[in-house]
């Protein structure tokens, strides 16, 4: 039957989804299931991620299997269904855009799911080596080793303790933390 009426501009016989601004660009996404929003020449589906992406990632990132099949970790937001801009970090865990934003603001530049670096840190880094060889530890923490976990590579090393900062001796960031006390560096062959 055909009234004659139209209920939208836009509309999906698979969601059963009418809209009438079409200025958002609605596109059915088969691999998702639902309607998305943005212009399908713009996004691409990765099918690892089981998730619709910016074309600008196609083949530039890293895949996370249902990467936006959870909530948002820092507003608790589900993302896959979520309509705000979503940032994908360099490790593939995803966020909101805005919650990307006001983490920055708060100078927190590590993933909330896996702790690693969400953006070139070397700046940073070669600033606390600045501050680590100025100041100086207090003689009963000259020789004391400790063991460190680098968020960003995943090595583990003995290094002089600092109460400044650890520095991992394989990718050389700061973005570490301590795992167990070690031994004194005269027992040690490794320096830190």
């Amino acid at each position: 039957m055909n009234c004659g009426v139209r209920m939208g501009e836009y509309f999906c016989e698979k969601c059963k989804f009418w809209d009438d601004d079409i200025s958002k660009q609605q596109y059915h996404c088969d691999g998702c299931g639902i309607c998305r929003t943005g212009g399908q020449d713009n996004f691409f589906h990765c099918q690892h991620c089981d998730c619709c992406y910016s074309i600008m990632l196609r083949g530039n990132h890293s895949c996370v299997e249902r990467a936006m099949h959870h909530n948002c970790p820092v507003c608790f937001e589900f993302l896959f269904e979520s309509t705000k801009d979503i940032s994908v970090l360099p490790c593939g865990h995803t966020l909101h855009m805005d919650c990307l934003k006001e983490m920055q603001l708060h100078f927190q530049f590590s993933c909330s799911v896996c702790s690693k670096s969400i953006c070139d840190m070397s700046k940073v880094w070669e600033k606390l080596d600045q501050e680590v060889a100025s100041t100086p530890m207090p003689e009963a923490y000259q020789n004391k080793m400790v063991w460190i976990l680098c968020n960003d590579c995943g090595t583990t090393s003995e290094v002089r303790f600092h109460v400044l900062a650890h520095k991992c001796l394989n990718c050389k960031s700061y973005n570490t933390r301590q795992i167990r006390g070690g031994s004194s560096a005269s027992n040690c062959t490794t320096s830190g």
